[in-house]
C-alpha cells in the first residue's frame, strides 16, 4: 500500500521528517510556551512544500498577539495558501473544506475552543480523511486537557510538544533531531544559554 507523504524542509525536516500527507496532527503545551508560534510555523512549511490550509483561530481571532506572530514568522510569503477563517461558522467551514478543490489541511485553534468531544472528532475525521487536520490544545501539566483531547491525542499520527518555544516530535514521525527551535530569542530566555 503506497501512502502519499510530506517531506518537510527546514526546521521541520529536522524535527518530524517525512509525515504523511493526511491523518492527524496534534500540538499541545502550557500556555504561554509557543504552541501558536509553532503552529504557524508548521502550516508555513505546509505552504512551501505546495499545500493549501485554513487557520480556524477560534480561540485568539485575529488579535494583535496573532498578527504580531503571524509578522514575526513570515506568514505573508503563503500568499493565498494560508488563510484565516474570518469569524466563519463550523458549518461554513465543513460545507467549504468537503468541496473537492478546497484546502489541503486545515489547523484547528483550540480543540477547546471548538468544543469537539472524541465522537464528534472521530466523525469529522472520518468525513475528511483525505486530508491533513492540525490541531492545537490546551494542557494540564504535560497532558492535554480534557478527556476528549487526550484520547484525540492517542489517536494522532504526529504529536508535537511544545515548550519553551521548541517543538519535539512525540508520534509516529521523528526526523534527524526530533526537535525544532520555533523562536531563538524566547527559546534562549526559556531554556536559557
Amino acid at each position: 500500500m503506497k501512502h502519499k507523504t510530506i517531506k518537510m524542509g527546514g526546521v521541520w525536516g529536522d524535527c518530524v521528517g517525512e509525515i504523511d500527507r493526511t491523518g492527524v496532527v496534534f500540538f499541545w503545551g502550557n500556555s504561554g510556551n509557543g504552541k501558536t508560534s509553532a503552529a504557524v510555523s508548521f502550516c508555513i512549511e505546509l505552504c512551501r512544500q505546495g499545500l493549501k490550509g485554513l487557520y480556524m483561530s477560534k480561540e485568539e481571532g485575529i488579535s494583535l498577539s496573532m498578527q504580531e506572530t503571524l509578522v514575526r514568522l513570515n506568514a505573508a510569503q503563503c500568499g493565498s495558501k494560508l488563510q484565516f477563517d474570518n469569524g466563519m461558522d463550523w458549518d461554513e467551514f465543513e460545507r467549504k473544506w468537503s468541496k473537492p478543490r478546497s484546502w489541503d489541511f486545515a489547523l484547528l485553534d483550540s480543540i477547546q475552543y471548538c468544543q469537539m468531544n472524541y465522537r464528534q472528532y472521530l466523525a469529522f475525521k472520518e468525513r475528511h480523511k483525505n486530508k491533513l487536520i492540525i490541531i492545537i490544545s490546551h494542557c494540564d501539566g504535560r497532558v492535554p486537557a480534557g478527556r476528549s483531547a487526550k484520547s484525540i491525542m492517542y489517536d494522532a499520527g504526529l504529536k508535537i510538544w511544545v515548550e519553551g518555544y521548541r517543538a519535539f516530535s512525540k508520534g509516529r514521525f521523528i526526523g534527524p533531531k526530533g526537535s525544532c527551535t520555533i523562536w531563538e530569542e524566547g527559546a534562549q530566555k526559556y531554556w536559557g544559554g
